[in-house]
């Protein structure tokens, strides 16, 4: 094999395929690299067994072949060499050896004989705009649980019903859900994704324009595929029964605050500075401020106030995680926030907040971000 290729193209191509790969695998052979060249190009993939990516390049292709090599050490090569066009071929010993300017690399051979075959996709599917499925993802996956000891809590669940593309995500202490639309099969199905991939995928397609999603497989082998452009990337789904937070979400909303979001943002982080790990954080809404109070360890408290506009109720306070609140108030993604006070049939049990975009103090966002946040008791 040798070829001759762009750097800039090249580098961003092979950074592309290692992303999805995990920092250490159990398998050697999978922390390459699969690089095919043909008449037409390149083809870069990687695949871990879970997830893949895979996407191709113009190339100059003197003869034809197929490497596997490190992809990380490519990678790490690739984004250093200098402003030159790249050479790479297959030496007579085996070595291949990857050339730019007066730099010269000789990398080991991965054997190419051992490496899976990457998955190919063929079913249903249907396109998103790449910019709203990348907001979206934004909104809804860091919501998603980070404890593999629950493994369909690790995952964002995706929901195709008529003309929307559903996205929730829950740790059992909060609920993220975004809707965007889909342009495509119109039948009602389900994927419950990997979060860490479809994060990636988020940043990787975010501004492609459209991305295409198909559904393909069967039994304990169903992937889902994102495509945009030349890049693919393939996830295996997770299985098990998503829980139906769905239904969590209230439909009265009469009882809530408006806040200027930044203003929020900045006063809770201030404020919890005096926190002890993982304690709530005391918020008072009141008719003019919601007011955030805080005590720690070493006799420290702080407190600070914020201008609030309370609707429909009486005031209220409640303990509020403050890490899962600024995440939040982050997906908002509007200058103002509207917090509402849901209420719950069950006397002994706190009902959860709910947290949506407000465009001005007067009126609701368009978007349909939803995110419910389970209140802390207050020990004092």
């Amino acid at each position: 094999m040798r070829f001759q290729v762009n750097r800039d193209v090249f580098s961003e191509a092979v950074s592309f395929v290692v992303k999805l790969l995990p920092q250490r695998n159990p398998q050697p052979i999978l922390a390459g690299v699969l690089i095919e060249a043909d008449g037409s190009g390149l083809t870069l993939s990687a695949f871990d067994y879970e997830a893949s990516a895979r996407t191709t390049i113009e190339a100059t292709v003197d003869t034809p072949g197929t490497i596997l090599v490190h992809g990380r050490l490519l990678s790490d090569i690739a984004s250093r060499l200098p402003n030159a066009p790249i050479e790479i071929a297959v030496e007579e010993d085996g070595g291949i050896t990857v050339t730019c300017g007066s730099a010269r690399f000789t990398l080991a051979a991965m054997p190419v004989e051992e490496y899976p075959s990457i998955p190919e996709v063929s079913g249903s599917s249907g396109v998103v705009p790449a910019d709203d499925f990348g907001t979206a993802i934004s909104q809804v996956g860091f919501a998603a649980s980070r404890d593999d000891v629950t493994p369909v809590l690790t995952g964002v669940q995706l929901e195709v019903s008529g003309q929307s593309l559903s996205l929730v995500a829950t740790d059992r202490y909060r609920v993220s859900l975004r809707d965007v639309p889909w342009d495509g099969a119109e039948v009602e199905s389900t994927a419950l994704v990997p979060a860490r991939t479809l994060v990636e995928v988020g940043k990787t397609f975010g501004h492609a324009g459209t991305i295409q999603v198909a559904f393909s497989g069967a039994g304990d082998r169903e992937i889902i595929a994102f495509t945009a452009g030349n890049k693919t990337v393939t996830s295996l789904l997770i299985k098990g029964n998503f829980p139906p937070v769905r239904r969590l979400f209230p439909e009265q909303t009469d009882h809530y605050a408006v806040v200027n979001t930044a203003d929020l943002i900045e006063a809770v982080r201030r404020v919890s500075l005096v926190l002890d790990r993982a304690a709530p954080l005391r918020f008072t809404f009141s008719s003019d401020s919601v007011t955030m109070d805080a005590s720690g360890s070493e006799h420290a408290r702080a407190s600070e106030s914020v201008d609030a506009i309370l609707h429909g109720g009486d005031e209220v306070t409640l303990g509020l995680n403050p890490q899962y609140l600024i995440e939040a108030l982050g997906a908002v993604k509007s200058e103002f926030v509207r917090v509402t006070f849901t209420s719950s049939d069950n006397a002994n049990k706190l009902s959860p907040v709910l947290i949506t975009s407000q465009t001005s103090v007067d009126q609701a966002g368009l978007d349909s971000f939803k995110y419910l946040l389970q209140p802390n008791l207050l020990l004092r």
